[in-house]
């Protein structure tokens, strides 16, 4: 019964070091898609004027997809829109890349209507995309 315990409480250990070795490798992994707006990203806002959650991206993306649970989505907790799926949800974007053009698509697979923002440009998606959107492609300049 004792050495059975044992084996359980060791099992039960190692458990909890992986798990802790895990989480700890996450926390330093790279920073997109963690809800924060930083440099190298492309940023999209649940609401106008940079307000509410947002979706932060490091590269092109052909889909943000329908619905859950496997569609992109607002990742900024406790803000308007969090957990909500980025497909047609979104209403301003930042590009905080410094050597990226980046369109916004209305549909999925990069179909126009589209909104260009250039490096450092940042302002509410224009109404053809606003709210209605699928896709986005960087484009190195």
């Amino acid at each position: 019964m004792f050495r059975r315990n044992i084996a359980r409480m060791s099992a039960a250990v190692t458990g909890v070091v992986v798990l802790t070795l895990t989480v700890a490798g996450t926390a330093t992994a790279a920073t997109a898609r963690n809800g924060v707006c930083e440099t190298g990203e492309f940023c999209l806002y649940w609401g106008s004027n940079f307000t509410g959650s947002v979706s932060d991206f490091d590269g092109s993306l052909s889909n943000y997809g329908s619905s859950q649970p496997t569609c992109y989505e607002f990742r900024t907790p406790g803000m308007p829109g969090y957990q909500q799926c980025v497909k047609n949800n979104a209403a301003s974007a930042r590009n905080k890349t410094q050597a990226n053009n980046v369109t916004v698509y209305a549909g999925s697979g990069f179909v126009p209507p589209s909104d260009f923002f250039a490096p450092g440009q940042a302002r509410n998606l224009n109404s053809g995309v606003q709210n209605n959107n699928g896709s986005h492609r960087f484009v190195h300049v």
